[in-house]
């Protein structure tokens, strides 16, 4: 079955939802980890680095952790998937200078590069919205075996310019900051407690369930769902029209 949707604007997850989660645990976690210590100790200085490490220390109630308590901290919350800001944005660090160097090219599903093609072509306006980092994101996105997708993408929100993915106000702060009505924006994702929380904004939602993925049998919460997104499809409604 096709899921027919008319909407202005999609705002897209990334992890389970265009890529594979195996690539980003077991190829960039492993490259964030291994380049942490000299980003820590070579590079505190820089404004990103100094901030991000001051959020650390915040979060962990250590206002004079040194580099390697920091790096300690970092590798446990890797180790816990922990969706935490400063460690986002210090992986972004790392990852947009592995990208940029061609020591790492991002993962996208078979039917993903092709639909957003087709939507973009339509007209619909397309964002990311990850808890990576927006940095990282901009790198992902334009170093894909596809070449670079950037052009497809008018914006991206990670949890520091939107906040976190499961709260409804982050939805409402990516509406306006995107110019669209709620109910003209469809966010894809396979998490439900996200879905949910666009859905109270007034979101439209379709939870993407690709096998192999770790939230593929999650319960889908009354949300449409699709394995693929050969299953959406997706136009820009008429102006005037209802959406």
């Amino acid at each position: 079955m096709i899921l027919h949707h008319g909407v202005e604007s999609v705002v897209l997850d990334i992890e389970g939802t265009t890529s594979a989660t195996g690539f980003v645990v077991d190829v960039l976690y492993p490259y964030s980890r291994s380049a942490f210590g000299a980003l820590l100790t070579e590079r505190a200085t820089e404004p990103e680095v100094r901030r991000a490490v001051g959020q650390v220390r915040d979060l962990i109630g250590e206002p004079d952790a040194d580099a390697a308590r920091v790096e300690e901290v970092l590798g446990a919350w890797l180790d816990e998937d922990r969706k935490a800001t400063p460690l986002k944005t210090l992986q972004g660090i790392v990852w947009a200078e592995g990208f940029a160097a061609g020591e790492l090219v991002s993962h996208f599903y078979d039917d993903v590069v092709p639909a957003l093609r087709r939507w973009h072509d339509a007209g619909v306006r397309l964002h990311a919205y990850s808890s990576g980092s927006a940095a990282a994101q901009r790198a992902w996105f334009a170093h894909t075996p596809e070449g670079d997708l950037l052009p497809l993408v008018d914006g991206l929100f990670d949890t520091e310019n939107a906040g976190p993915k499961q709260e409804a106000d982050s939805y409402r702060t990516i509406a306006r900051a995107v110019g669209t009505p709620a109910g003209r924006i469809l966010f894809l994702s396979d998490r439900t407690a996200e879905l949910d929380a666009a859905r109270s904004a007034g979101w439209l939602t379709t939870a993407l369930r690709r096998a192999g993925e770790p939230y593929a049998r999650e319960d889908d919460g009354g949300h449409p769902s699709a394995r693929t997104f050969t299953e959406i499809s997706v136009v820009k409604p008429a102006r005037g029209s209802a959406a």
